[in-house]
């Protein structure tokens, strides 16, 4: 009998094509299993119940909310935060059993990724980072971002494992640029929410040209081949449209502005 509890919570919307292969990398170090589906229409709902009982249908009230709601689910005495397009390597699930085992003195552990794009693991670049994913539950507890949420934790030291964490970023080039402009959006609109300003357009044209060079350049992104520059080209892109947003919704601010103290526009 394991020394340690761990959760695994998820959190999908129609994920029927993958989140069967997270479920299957998970299940055999989990001690529950949670997922909250936000509605989906075709079958995640009934592949989540082959896994485990505690499957919930919710409402949507954005990524950071929705994780905190999985998280108020869970019981164990550690949190897997991981999304249904993620995968556990064998090697990053033998990892996360030793580890908890040993009584780790740390409040958490970042998880490298390996994210899969067209039809190749990208071992730089994107796959450079490693978010924090596992966490004592005790004391954490997920920020109210609607995108780009993150884990609170308390005061304690936080690792990072060797093993990866295979994330399949899209389904194919068309869902790549949906995703693109559903984040950018949601980028744009909560750096609204908070009075950031971006420097307008030529801000969002240099942080796009940042992004490119610390992806290709300063991640080593170029060493995966074509791939890499089309990854590297992508959030790029994805930086310069969610600047771009912030500016057209402050020129949308202004005219509303004009509009209210009557003020017409040649």
């Amino acid at each position: 009998m394991n020394p340690y509890s761990l959760s695994v919570i998820i959190i999908a919307k129609n994920e029927a094509d993958r989140i069967e292969r997270c479920l299957k990398s998970v299940a055999p170090i989990a001690d529950e299993i949670i997922v909250l589906d936000s509605g989906s229409v075709d079958q995640t709902v009934d592949i989540a119940r082959r896994y485990t009982d505690k499957v919930y249908v919710t409402d949507w009230p954005g990524y950071g909310p929705q994780k905190q709601r999985a998280l108020e689910k869970a019981a164990g005495e550690w949190v897997l935060s991981i999304d249904a397009d993620e995968v556990l390597s064998p090697e990053l699930r033998d990892e996360i059993k030793v580890a908890l085992a040993g009584n780790p003195p740390v409040v958490g552990f970042k998880l490298p990724w390996a994210v899969i794009a067209f039809g190749r693991v990208l071992k730089h670049g994107r796959s450079g980072r490693a978010p924090l994913r596992l966490f004592k539950r005790s004391g954490s507890r997920f920020s109210n971002d609607q995108v780009h949420e993150r884990i609170l934790l308390p005061s304690g030291k936080i690792r990072k494992l060797k093993g990866r964490l295979f994330h399949y970023t899209h389904r194919d080039f068309a869902h790549y640029l949906e995703k693109n402009r559903q984040y950018a959006w949601l980028g744009a609109q909560k750096r609204f929410a908070a009075g950031k300003k971006g420097f307008g357009l030529t801000g969002a044209s240099m942080r796009a040209l940042w992004t490119f060079f610390l992806i290709y350049i300063i991640r080593l992104g170029f060493l995966d081949g074509r791939p890499g520059f089309l990854t590297a080209v992508m959030y790029s892109q994805g930086s310069f449209n969610k600047y771009a947003g912030l500016w057209a919704l402050h020129q949308e601010e202004k005219d509303k502005e004009k509009r209210n103290l009557g003020i017409q526009e040649p």
